[in-house]
């Protein structure tokens, strides 16, 4: 028997009104850097990805208990924000179906809200917080050999009744240094996006962003040549084409993309990526050599058009510059995208006017404007700023688009709740401070006249007209079939 059955819940999966079903399934980098580190140090891992499950019906309890058949003496479940609530509400039934497997959660879903989890939810029995290579191999062996707990570093869990938290776990600073993704068990075939990692973390305060906080607002790359090398190996092994750099910080300085995209190009291979960016990270000759080596599609985060909520939000640039660069894009990659966040409790109608009058311009140059409505997620600081988080509402019609769960049918941002789904809803609407992105604040006065505003401007299309409109994912690329996460 395996040490530990780890599983990736990690997914995008969206149902929508007419009964399509979109669903993509990415490498599940995180999960397969911890099996490599698990793997080194002699832990025997048996690996599962909920994402290529093939089933009628994803997202009841019982499905995840077949799912989980025959599990190892400690379940390892990974999971973001969006899947946290299903995960949460099912774990009772794991526990009842596999009562001597001890459960721990990770990945950055329950990252911040772990002492809440503990103190509501009985069949969660540890917590994991960090970079798991450090510290997940520790606590395997302890849980399986009934060591004490308090000696593994990075982890909440209870004890005597009470719920205790060990010291911090550092940072992984050399990214060069760690055992590469376990790719030998999988059928590359079965996914369409080939994520790559450039880095971990960031170090800008951007004050709606859960990303920063979970990585301590420190960011760490690895080397040009380690990336490449990589990218050679996925290319030669597993026929990948094209690469997704999803970090937030790949894109660090223009001299380090000129240095990486002179070495992709004298590496000769013929591949294409994409990647996010920020538009004072880059200049005309580091886009352009980007470009001149692959670079298919560049991504940036805007956010707004009001200068007021870039500063309130420590966005760390101002429209004329986001403008600037963005234009200049547009005449350099193939496909630029342009993110937008909506629906800031501070944001006035001037705010929301500017934003709307900058979305339609650069709509009309050809980039993709993709906006996206305010998620709180417990580890930004907007969300810790709200003055009495008793006001957040939730609305059954409209959830933000990085919450998609797979569990609502979707017309773009708005939703309809299938009543079979009553009780996991109910669970989210009683544990509002552990799943605030599922909230909003003033839906009447603040979101639905922005709303109203974005659906005649149409950017949020009628469903037969522009299905994928939402700022969580972008549509299909015609040449090669991908699709980019936000």
């Amino acid at each position: 028997m395996a040490d530990i059955t780890l599983v990736n819940m990690n997914m995008l999966y969206i149902k929508y009104l007419d009964g399509r079903i979109h669903r993509q399934c990415h490498l599940p980098l995180g999960p397969l850097y911890l099996v490599s580190a698990l793997r080194a140090a002699g832990v025997d891992v048996d690996f599962r990805d909920y994402q290529l499950l093939e089933a009628e019906e994803l997202f009841e309890p019982d499905v995840l208990c077949d799912f989980l058949a025959d599990p190892a003496p400690v379940i390892g479940i990974s999971c973001m924000a969006n899947l946290l609530p299903f995960v949460l509400y099912a774990l009772p039934a794991v526990r009842a179906r596999y009562p001597h497997s001890k459960i721990v959660l990770g990945g950055v879903g329950p990252a911040a809200i772990e002492q809440h989890i503990l103190e509501r939810v009985g069949a969660a029995d540890v917590i994991s917080r960090g970079e798991g290579e450090i510290n997940a191999t520790r606590l395997v062996r302890a849980l399986n050999e009934g060591s004490p707990l308090s000696e593994v570093p990075g982890i909440w869990f209870r004890s005597n009744g009470d719920i205790r938290r060990t010291e911090q776990i550092p940072r992984v600073q050399d990214l060069d240094a760690l055992p590469r993704p376990s790719y030998e068990e999988l059928d590359f075939k079965k996914y369409v996006g080939h994520n790559i990692l450039g880095s971990r973390g960031c170090p800008y305060p951007c004050s709606f962003c859960s990303i920063t906080p979970i990585w301590g607002w420190k960011a760490f790359s690895r080397s040009n040549e380690d990336i490449i090398a990589e990218m050679q190996n996925m290319h030669h092994e597993h026929g990948v084409r094209q690469f997704l750099f999803q970090d937030e910080y790949f894109v660090s300085s223009p001299e380090r993309m000129i240095d990486f995209s002179r070495r992709l190009k004298q590496a000769g291979l013929p591949v294409t990526y994409k990647a996010f960016a920020r538009v004072d990270l880059v200049n005309q000759e580091s886009m352009r050599a980007m470009a001149d080596s692959g670079c298919v599609e560049i991504r940036f985060g805007l956010e707004s058009g009001s200068d007021r909520v870039l500063e309130r939000t420590r966005k760390g640039f101002d429209t004329r510059r986001a403008f600037e660069v963005v234009s200049l894009a547009n005449k350099i990659f193939r496909s630029v995208d342009a993110f937008y966040v909506w629906g800031f409790p501070f944001e006035t109608s001037d705010d929301f006017n500017a934003s709307l009058f900058q979305m339609i311009t650069l709509r009309g140059m050809g980039v993709r404007v993709l906006p996206s409505l305010l998620t709180y997620l417990p580890q930004t600081r907007i969300f810790e700023e709200i003055p009495d988080p008793g006001r957040l509402e939730f609305c059954h019609h409209l959830l933000p688009e990085y919450m998609i769960s797979g569990i609502e049918s979707r017309g773009t941002v708005r939703v309809k709740i299938d009543e079979k789904y009553a009780g996991l809803f109910d669970f989210v609407m009683s544990n509002r401070d552990i799943f605030p992105g599922f909230f909003h604040l003033d839906v009447e006065s603040n979101i639905h006249p922005k709303l109203e505003l974005l659906e005649e401007f149409e950017f949020y299309k009628p469903l037969d007209r522009d299905p994928e409109s939402c700022g969580a994912h972008s549509p299909t690329d015609d040449e090669h079939g991908l699709t980019l996460n936000a």
